[in-house]
Formats: C-alpha cells, sequence, structure tokens
C-alpha cells in the first residue's frame, strides 16, 4: 500500500522517547531511580511525544534486585505525571520482563496489571520471532484495549531475509496487531535494510510502521532517515544527553534533521534542550555504571553483537582471568548463534548463546559443557528456531531427546495461585503476587523489607529469625 501525495505531503513522522527506559538500560545500566524520573516528567508531557517507553525490558527486575523499589509504583507515578502522552513498555512476549516462559495464567494477569496500572502501549516481542509466544499477551491487550505494537527482531543470517520479514510480519496482522515495530537491539540495521523493510511493509501489510536501532554502530540515524523515507511513521529517540553509543539516536539531532521537510515532527528545540540538561545533570549521578564507549563499536559490524553482551564478557573473563580470550569468545558467538538456527541475540537468547561461547572457549572443547538453557533450546522449550539447527551439536547436547514442537506454554502448569499462597503475609496487593510469581527471591525480599519498614520490625533481625526458625516466622 503506497502513501498517496496528499498523505506524504501532510505526513509528520513521530518520535518516541527512550529515555526512562531504553536509554538508561543501555548505557546506566537501567539503574536510574524513580525519584530521578519524576522532577522532569512534566516538560517531557508538554514535548508532543508520540509516546514515552517507561516500563518493561530490565526496568522490573532491578527496581527490586537493586533499587528497592517497587515497579508497580513507579508506574503508577509516571501515569499521574504523563497526563497527555501514551505510556509505552517492553514485553518480552511469554517471558514478560523475565528471562523464561511463564504460565498463561500469569501472562494474562500480568498483562492486564500493566494495563490498568497506567500502560497504553504495548510492544510484544518474542526473542526468535515465533509468534505462538505471542499470541497470549497480543489477545489479552486487545481485550483491554491497548494498543499492540506487534515486533519483528532484527538479525542478519541466511534465514534473515526480506522474505522472512514480511512473512513474519504478515502472521503478526493476522493476530491483530494494531502496528508492527522493527527491533534493531544490536545497532546493525544498515539504511538500505531500514528502507527496504520499511517499505514492503507499508506496501504489503499496511500497518503503522515504527523502528527502534541503537547507535552502536554508528548507523542508526542513516537508518531512521532512509525508513522515514521508506514510510516509517515512528522511530525511537532518547534525549541527547542519554543518546548515542548503546542508547537510541538523539532526539534533537532528528527534530532538527526532518524540519522544512514534509516529515517535520513539529517538536519544540527549546524545550527538548531544557530537557537535556537535566538529564545532563542525573546522568552525573550514576558514574560507577556509565561505562560505554562513547565511539561506535566496530565489533558490533563484525559478529552482530549488542554492546552489553561484549561488557558481560569482558566481567565474565576477568573473574575467570582469561581477558586474553576475548577475540576468541567474539569469533565463537556468530557459530554458537548458526548451531541453534541463528536466533537474533535479544533477550534472552543473548544470554543463552554469549555463556555457551564462552564455555566452549574456556574448557576448550565446544559443547563439553553445556547450560540447562541451552539444553531447553535445543528441546524446543525457547520456542521454534528461525533456521535449521545443526544436528551434531543438537545430539551431543540432548542426545536422542525428542524436541517438542508444541507451543512451549502449552506445557507450563497454572502458577498464580500457587505464587499467592507462597507469599502468605506479605501479600498485600495482586501485583505483589505477580512480582512474586516472575522474580521469587527478589520479589520476597523486597515484600520483606517493606513490611519491617511498615512494623517497624529491624528486617536484619527478621532475617535472623528466618534462619532460627526456617519452618515459618512470624514477622508481625
Amino acid at each position: 500500500m503506497s502513501l498517496s501525495p496528499k498523505e506524504v505531503a501532510t505526513r509528520k513522522v513521530g518520535i518516541t522517547d527512550t529515555t526512562l527506559r531504553d536509554g538508561h538500560q543501555s548505557l546506566l545500566a537501567t539503574r536510574m531511580k524513580t525519584s530521578d524520573m519524576l522532577p522532569i516528567i512534566e516538560k517531557m508531557d508538554r514535548v508532543g511525544f508520540h509516546s514515552v517507553e517507561v516500563w518493561g525490558g530490565a526496568t522490573f527486575d532491578t527496581c527490586l534486585r537493586f533499587l528497592s523499589e517497587d515497579p508497580w509504583e513507579r508506574l503508577r507515578n509516571l501515569k499521574k505525571g504523563f497526563k497527555n502522552t501514551p505510556l509505552q513498555m517492553l514485553l518480552r512476549g511469554q517471558n514478560l520482563v523475565g528471562y523464561k516462559h511463564y504460565a498463561d495464567d500469569v501472562v494474562e494477569a500480568f498483562v492486564r496489571a500493566a494495563i490498568s496500572n497506567g500502560i497504553s502501549i504495548m510492544r510484544i516481542f518474542d526473542a526468535v520471532n515465533d509468534v505462538r509466544n505471542m499470541r497470549r499477551a497480543i489477545e489479552v491487550s486487545k481485550e483491554m484495549n491497548a494498543h499492540v505494537q506487534a515486533t519483528v527482531c532484527y538479525t542478519i543470517s541466511p534465514v534473515h531475509d526480506l522474505n522472512h520479514y514480511v512473512s513474519v510480519a504478515k502472521e503478526l496482522k493476522a493476530m491483530g496487531a494494531d502496528s508492527l515495530c522493527l527491533k534493531d537491539m544490536a545497532g546493525i540495521l544498515s539504511p538500505k535494510e531500514a528502507y527496504d523493510i520499511v517499505k514492503s511493509w507499508k506496501e504489503e501489510i499496511g500497518l503503522p510502521v515504527q523502528l527502534h536501532s541503537h547507535y552502536t554502530s554508528g548507523m542508526a540515524s542513516m537508518a531512521y532517515l532512509k525508513a522515514v523515507e521508506a514510510g516509517a511513521d515512528v522511530v525511537d529517540c532518547a534525549i541527547s544527553t542519554m543518546s548515542m553509543s548503546t542508547s537510541q539516536p538523539p532526539v534533537e539531532s532528528l527534530v532538527a534533521a526532518l524540519q522544512g521537510t514534509v516529515y517535520d515532527t513539529g517538536l519544540d528545540l527549546s524545550l527538548l534542550s531544557e530537557i537535556a540538561e537535566y538529564f545532563k545533570g542525573v546522568r552525573s549521578k550514576y558514574g560507577t555504571y556509565d561505562k560505554a564507549s562513547p565511539v561506535p563499536d566496530a565489533n558490533v559490524l563484525r559478529y552482530q553483537i549488542p554492546g552489553g553482551m561484549i561488557s558481560n564478557f569482558i566481567s565474565q573473563l576477568r573473574e575467570q582471568g582469561q581477558i586474553d580470550k576475548l577475540p576468541q569468545v567474539l569469533a565463537e558467538v556468530p557459530r554458537v548463534k548458526a548451531d541453534m538456527g541463528h536466533p537474533p541475540l535479544v533477550t534472552p537468547s543473548s544470554q543463552i548463546v554469549g555463556t555457551q561461547a564462552v564455555l566452549n572457549v574456556l574448557t576448550g572443547e565446544r559443547y563439553r559443557m553445556v547450560t540447562n538453557e541451552v539444553k531447553d533450546y535445543f528441546r524446543g522449550l525457547y520456542g521454534r528456531a528461525p533456521g535449521e539447527v545443526n544436528e551434531e551439536v543438537r545430539k551431543k547436547v540432548i542426545g536422542d531427546e525428542k524436541p517438542i514442537d508444541c507451543r512451549p506454554a502449552d506445557l507450563i502448569e497454572p502458577a498464580l495461585a500457587k505464587a499467592k499462597e507462597e507469599l502468605g503475609a506479605l501479600y498485600t496487593k495482586e501485583e505483589d503476587v505477580l512480582s512474586y510469581a516472575l522474580f521469587p527471591a527478589q520479589a520476597k525480599k523486597f515484600l520483606e523489607e517493606q513490611l519491617a519498614r511498615r512494623t517497624g520490625v529491624d528486617y536484619d533481625l527478621l532475617e535472623k529469625a528466618k534462619k532460627e526458625h526456617p519452618m515459618g516466622y512470624a514477622p508481625m
């Protein structure tokens, strides 16, 4: 479906601001506190963004694990401040905001709660582009009248050609998608590929199209411009002082580049400058985590490895005193990826492939030691691999075991009732049960700390009581 001359002449490009989610997840290890977000959201709400991405991804886990914050409370507070701008989240399909598949009853309850607490746009993806793993989240989002942005993960491989991206997008439209997003998590999307995929989607599928990329390779802004020329309706950017490197392209640069064209965003650069100055101050507080390289990373183009993976490799190898093995690990990643049928490297497949690549190098023998996640991947428990897996490797990993061919979540028993029972006295609201169902250890520790604060009980004494009375303790 081509745009008419009139549509082209009047088409403004929308911008989704990612500063409060992917921006600080990419640059500051997701450590930005809610208290650093709230003072600026009134100004952000006046900008006229298409949406703001504020939740999902790693934010949920990090709130509980590192910040002692309730992620649900963060969402509610942000919703209060953003009175005019839709809030958007990133949802990992059947993985939700975790690293494994959850039962359907958990997915259903989580999606309903996210929308009820303030999310208007659900960006839903699956790491291996298996649409079966997105189906239930899409269905519930539609039932809740949220906007479903069905997402296709981008990677480069023999099986990820233009036909693949069009085919997956057509399946997602049939599932009820309201818009499509092309998710380039590694920052490896070239301008030509961006143009070709977006143009094909607009002509063959006809839904609104959004593009998400990272600046890691230095190509993202060029890819955005070509995507806009091909018909992209919205692109993801971060405010300049939280942009580039492994984050998104800067908002202000794109706004300036499109001024005076038929794609003019209409956004106010003066207001954006004030917001950028605020985040400049905020970013200075998180220097401990602000370690991303300020220059483009050529390795991402050679190995198709997201910047976060390289950082993890460096950390793992230093701990083992094997940092000299980094080049071998980087070279091993594409081989493992090919063995596993070319999954896009995004959570959780990036962790699965990356960890196995490290083990293959450190043990000196490929697949001599295999993680449980790799075994489950070859069993089909993460979904259908995009391409053919290496049969020799699969046999070495799981022997004669036959992989499943059903939707993985069909094999998972309902889990909400059990989670509520296990939570016991720590349960105060339904969202607590969901937090526990997703991250039992982290949520339980957080809720115990909250209970201790409410009741005036010393948390250290509470921990001591648990150890002395492992069969049960009475924090009240």
